[in-house]
């Protein structure tokens, strides 16, 4: 910094030491001041200026402060000094001398600034410097702690925060590095950090950071299972594994020597999911090798936001011989059928026939799988399902081996000849103003030249209008278009991009919302039909109008039912929808749903999330209050053992299951039983039991 000596001094300041701007010189505390120019106007808050404070105890002052002289209104100096840089650090060494930890004349350090504005010097101060990552500060207290031996309490006092604030940091230091690296590139956020950080062991934090899909890494998810102390033996993951592996992996397992043989706890839930990671992977490696797939992924759930895109199996080509013998199976058959047309009354020796010709058919029935040049792409997800057996979900591309994408010649030149064609059409006009002033000539295109965008729209306009009423009066073939529409959007993703119909699907993710959702009843028969019709699709989306079109009436019609039921959502979440509840409700009811065929008040489904009131609320309801009364005063774990049963026989369903109108199944029970009861009265105790009820 250049230095230069101050105006000449008064007789005032005759003897006091020349000024330089510059110049590092100790001031006594109490001749310093807050300097009115600084721009900060929010002081520092108590806390930032107690742990400043502690920081100078322990360490002294680190940075020295930035000065100017207070020049009296006469123009000479007061004797004192405005503090342009470092006003928190004087508000903490005045702390400390009213704590009287150090004189109030105690020297400091500064730098005396008489050139730079000291506005712009305290606008820079305070607006170039970036606070350090909260990852570096965390394992730079791990260090302070491992390296210097620093207990909790002393990080505390040396930094003025308290001993809970040092240990919730360290024990964040303590997070796996690769976790932390995560959390500095943005793809973690510092809540998801807290919550690994329950457990200090990074092995297993691992563990659960690769266990959950990224859709499910929220907070309460991964502290739910870094918290987790013991594992059922039912649990999907230890049928997986099996006990008796685990065992044999040195884990411990708890037996509850009063319930049936085979009924524990697996304690070492760490080691059970390093098992069952390392066997999902065998799989998915096994699965990659066998299949030939490019690629395989394990997963303890499926990763939803995968971002692949689908294929499907198709049916493989037969054999021309195989055609010919299907043809003549079929042949035979239908003559057998002509010549007993009563096939209650089959001779024997047709009927054994019949069942003969049935099998070979079954024998020779069309195959199904995926073409070598896609797999060559494409990769699988194995994941674990909620019964402990592994779930292949094949078919996937990544986005990195998509194909490129290749331009028709013929279309690339008909683009490129309307262009070259207007642009040509722009100059000619244009010459011919230049040549002709004052004359407007249109400008002359060939005859067969396409015609501008805008005469172009206005006529598929009128088009439109025309195809739209003749639709409306064909309601046959916009049952037809509509399918095809729904078939684009939901099989292939183009919709709005192959078909003229503007109609719009959207499906939400339901196993977002719902735990083991995916392995239920209902799902698998979703994903059976949706595989079903998914072998039966061309690969190119302009064949689908001819498939749709080759469908009879009643395939067409489930067709369109699969696709118009993927868009149902009847989920009552945070969002408030009453109109689309009371819709999904009159849906119910004209279907006559009864969620007891797919859905059961278990452990897992219901009532390990509810409370304890709820359960004794469902069994009074379900069976009746003495029951419940019976269940009143028990453990969580052994009120739900004890009602699961019972609800589950009766059949009970929580109130947004019901569907309006439709009998109660445990309703029933509960009036069945109630008249057995009274036929078990003696004559003269059964009027006065019917006096009682009603």
């Amino acid at each position: 910094m250049t230095i230069q000596a101050q105006p000449a001094q008064t007789a005032h300041n005759a003897e006091r030491p020349l000024i330089q701007t510059g110049e590092v010189r100790e001031i006594a505390l109490n001749k310093l001041k807050a300097s009115p120019k600084n721009v900060r106007r929010v002081s520092h808050s108590a806390q930032v200026i107690e742990a400043r404070a502690a920081s100078i105890r322990y360490k002294g002052l680190l940075q020295p402060l930035v000065v100017e002289p207070e020049v009296k209104a006469g123009g000479e100096a007061s004797g004192y000094y405005l503090v342009t840089i470092g006003e928190g650090r004087r508000q903490a060494l005045r702390l400390l001398a009213k704590r009287k930890l150090l004189s109030k004349a105690q020297p400091v350090r500064c730098v005396i600034d008489t050139i730079n504005d000291p506005g712009e010097i305290s606008l820079d101060e305070n607006t170039s410097r970036c606070d350090m990552h909260p990852a570096d500060q965390f394992e730079a207290w791990k260090d302070l702690a491992e390296r210097k031996g620093y207990s909790a309490e002393e990080i505390a006092a040396r930094s003025g925060v308290s001993p809970q604030t040092v240990r919730q940091r360290l024990r964040m230091g303590a997070v796996a590095p690769a976790l932390l690296d995560l959390y500095r590139e943005g793809g973690l956020t510092l809540d998801q950090i807290m919550a690994f950080a329950v457990s200090p062991d990074p092995e297993r934090q691992m563990q659960v950071y690769a266990q959950l899909p990224p859709h499910q890494r929220q907070t309460y998810a991964i502290r739910r299972a870094m918290t987790q102390a013991k594992v059922a033996a039912d649990d999907p993951r230890a049928v997986f594994v099996g006990v008796d592996a685990y065992v044999a992996a040195g884990g411990a397992l708890l037996v509850d020597l009063f319930t049936e043989a085979g009924e524990g706890w697996l304690e070492d839930v760490g080691l059970l999911d390093r098992l069952v990671a390392e066997k999902l992977q065998a799989e998915a490696v096994a699965l990659r090798e066998a299949e030939g797939w490019k690629w395989t992924a394990a997963y303890l759930a499926f990763p939803h936001d995968h971002g692949c895109r689908r294929i499907w199996e198709r049916a493989l080509p037969r054999a021309p011989e195989e055609a010919v013998q299907r043809a003549a199976l079929y042949a035979e058959r239908d003559g057998l059928i002509e010549r007993y047309p009563d096939l209650a009354e089959l001779p024997e020796e047709a009927e054994a026939r019949l069942g003969e010709i049935d099998q070979e058919l079954d024998a020779l029935a069309e195959d199904f799988g995926f073409d070598p040049e896609e797999k060559a792409r494409a990769g699988a997800f194995v994941v674990l399902g909620y019964d402990g057996e592994t779930r292949i979900e094949r078919g996937y591309v990544r986005p990195e081996d998509e194909p490129p994408a290749q331009v028709e010649p013929q279309a690339e030149a008909e683009a490129g000849g309307e262009a070259q064609a207007w642009d040509d059409a722009d100059d000619e006009a244009e010459g011919g103003a230049e040549d002709a002033p004052g004359e407007v000539e249109e400008a002359m295109v060939e005859a067969n030249a396409p015609i501008s965008p805008r005469i172009r729209a206005d006529l598929t306009a009128h088009r439109s209008t025309a195809l739209r009423n003749a639709l409306a009066q064909d309601p046959d073939l916009a049952l037809v278009a509509l399918t095809h529409a729904l078939l684009l959007r939901v099989f292939r993703g183009v919709g709005a991009y192959a078909s003229c119909l503007d109609v719009k699907l959207g499906s939400r993710n339901l196993a977002a919302e719902g735990d083991g959702i995916e392995d239920s009843p209902a799902a698998r028969a979703n994903a059976e039909r949706h595989d079903a019709w998914a072998r039966q699709m061309p690969d190119d989306p302009e064949a689908y109008w001819d498939f749709v079109v080759g469908l009879d009436a009643d395939s067409r019609m489930g067709l369109m039912a699969h696709c118009v039921s993927l868009s149902l959502d009847a989920v009552r979440g945070w969002d408030n929808r009453p109109m689309a509840w009371k819709h999904a409700d009159r849906l119910a009811s004209a279907m006559d749903l009864d969620m007891s065929d797919w859905w059961s008040p278990t452990a897992d489904r219901y009532l390990g999330a509810v409370t304890k009131g709820q359960i004794l609320d469902a069994v009074a309801e379900a069976v009746s209050p003495e029951a419940a009364g019976r269940l009143t005063g028990l453990r969580k774990t052994e009120m739900i053992e004890a009602a699961e049963p019972q609800l589950v026989a009766a059949r009970w369903l929580p109130a947004c299951l019901r569907t309006p109108g439709r009998p109660l199944p445990w309703v029933k029970a509960a009036e069945v039983d109630e008249a057995a009861g009274f036929e078990e009265l003696e004559p003269e105790a059964e009027a006065e039991a019917q006096s009682a009820a009603a």
